[in-house]
């Protein structure tokens, strides 16, 4: 406690005038360091949107970027904000929660120093929370050592990302959607890649949804979609591809299962944690086929099984963890 009562001192005395005044006066129920953006953008500020949303229907609120006078309690979110901004409002009084996911020079596949710097704020967490096991282990097999670890799985907005009003049966071809913002040829290239030379078109149609720079004879490509838009674009499908590499808890995944679409997924990171038995996993993409195939015959037992969990307990466990 006292090195990081030390720590905390240090940051005080590296506020700028502003911050301080700022830190002195007002006050919100909770604070949240991100680095927001609007739809269509990566996984961790898709869940941060839903979180907030439902911490405001709760009638709480929010400030963001900033610790007020009366605010007793802070979420900040891995990397992505700004560290010398947080340091400035960091008070012993307010509740430090850390959200992080990765390793992330384990999902990215190289290292530049991001988890480093993410061990180092994690000094000032009460609680960390890591959004899969395995992240957690993945963390502990490296030798970074987190502050009070909890696994926190994240959610959806059920208001956006739901099954559709009446279940269809696949028609003719299978129609299997796989999405992601990141251009990272982590997420899936080298099974896309496969896909497109091998399956069988006359059984089963693909749609990519998002950024990539790869280019496609058969796979159908969308760019990136706000969230109304992609949510209408799942429910339009039968499947969801989890093709992604070491991904801790892929929003892109919880987003087609909440839409009620069972999921091929790669056998890799978080994706088996998330999924259940409500999809199919697979380790090389020659078993797609297979795999595509079992899925449509099981399509409404794999539907049944879904479980994402819900927004309102996914809130209530960031509550505890914000409260003590």
């Amino acid at each position: 406690m006292r090195a990081r009562s030390l720590l905390r001192q240090v940051a005080r005395r590296a506020g700028t005038a502003r911050d301080y005044r700022a830190s002195r006066s007002g006050g919100a129920d909770v604070a949240v360091f991100h680095e927001f953006h609007a739809p269509p953008y990566g996984g961790g500020n898709q869940f941060l949107l839903a979180l907030v949303g439902e911490l405001e229907r709760r009638g709480l609120a929010v400030e963001t970027n900033r610790v007020s006078g009366q605010t007793t309690a802070c979420l900040y979110n891995s990397f992505n904000f700004d560290f010398a901004r947080l340091r400035r409002f960091v008070r012993d009084d307010v509740r430090m929660v850390h959200r992080i996911d990765g390793p992330v020079g384990v999902y990215r596949g190289f290292d530049d120093g991001t988890d480093e710097r993410i061990a180092e704020i994690n000094e000032f967490a009460d609680v960390t929370i890591l959004q899969s096991q395995f992240s957690l282990d993945k963390h502990v097999e490296l030798g970074i050592e987190l502050r009070n670890p909890v696994v926190v799985r994240n959610s959806v907005d059920p208001a956006i990302f739901h099954p559709p009003a009446e279940e269809r049966a696949p028609g003719d071809r299978l129609r299997v959607i796989t999405t992601s913002w990141s251009a990272n040829p982590r997420k899936g290239a080298e099974i896309l890649t496969w896909i497109d030379r091998n399956l069988d078109v006359d059984a089963v149609e693909v749609t990519f949804a998002g950024n990539t720079e790869q280019t496609f004879e058969h796979i159908r490509i969308v760019g990136a979609l706000p969230s109304e838009p992609l949510a209408d674009l799942l429910r339009a499908h039968d499947v969801y591809l989890a093709a992604s590499r070491d991904d801790p808890c892929s929003n892109a995944l919880l987003e087609g299962l909440a839409c009620g679409l069972p999921a091929a997924f790669l056998r890799s990171g978080g994706h088996p944690e998330l999924v259940g038995e409500g999809g199919i996993g697979f380790d090389e993409p020659e078993e797609l086929p297979s795999v595509l195939t079992r899925l449509r015959e099981e399509l409404a037992e794999r539907r049944a099984r879904i479980h994402v969990p819900p927004l309102k307990n996914v809130g209530d466990r960031y509550l505890d963890a914000l409260r003590g």
